[in-house]
């Protein structure tokens, strides 16, 4: 919303509790959403191949604790997060980014506090390829399935199911792991504003398709 209001307006500002707000909600919304598609993606899993206990393995109380569960993770994780971020000393305000990117703050840092940040940055881009291997296993599964599909129309069906989905896992961790796992820069570039808007703009506006689906 920020940076929409500052491109209506034409205007390049935010204030300092504007930024931490917008760390904080953009790691929430992040995590939040990938808990889910990570999830999603066991979903698809047990309705493909194992549809006769679908509804025995996803029934309502544990699609609610799943969904519970990713939206605390989200919310737990945003708060240290963003806490260990805005501790640093930033020796400018000029971030060279259309949001407050963790990356590109971490630039302004004068003091070796960003370190710990990096590292912890490290940490968590680990267990989101973590994720992201789980979600390939489980279509590598899913795939194997399809293959064994003697109904073509049915092997349609489930691959316009499955296909929106890996496609929006495959754009969210794949940018999101360029813009926080390359090494800095002390320059931007379009190609950072580029990997930017994909993980955190496209993923989101396709959400409708998957859920469609």
């Amino acid at each position: 919303p920020k940076a929409m209001a500052n491109s209506l307006l034409n205007t390049t500002s935010i204030s300092y509790l504007g930024c931490v707000a917008q760390v904080f909600f953009y790691f929430l919304l992040a995590v939040s959403n990938f808990a889910i598609l990570t999830v999603m993606a066991h979903d698809r899993y047990v309705s493909i191949c194992s549809p006769l206990q679908y509804e025995t393995i996803m029934h309502e109380g544990a699609c609610i604790q799943m969904a519970a569960s990713a939206w605390i993770s989200g919310t737990l994780y945003a708060i240290l997060h963003t806490s260990r971020t805005f501790v640093i000393t930033f020796c400018s305000n000029r971030i060279n980014q259309f949001f407050c990117e963790v990356p590109q703050i971490l630039k302004l840092s004068c003091s070796d506090l960003y370190r710990i940040e990096v590292g912890f940055l490290i940490l968590n881009c680990t267990i989101a390829g973590g994720c992201f291997i789980f979600i390939i296993i489980t279509y590598m599964k899913i795939f194997a399935t399809l293959l064994r599909m003697p109904s073509v129309h049915s092997r349609k069906k489930a691959l316009a199911t499955c296909l929106p989905h890996l496609t929006v896992v495959c754009l969210l961790v794949l940018t999101g792991m360029f813009a926080y796992l390359r090494p800095p820069a002390n320059t931007s570039s379009d190609l950072d504003i580029l990997f930017a808007i994909i993980y955190a703009i496209l993923p989101p506006l396709l959400n409708p398709f998957i859920f469609r689906a």
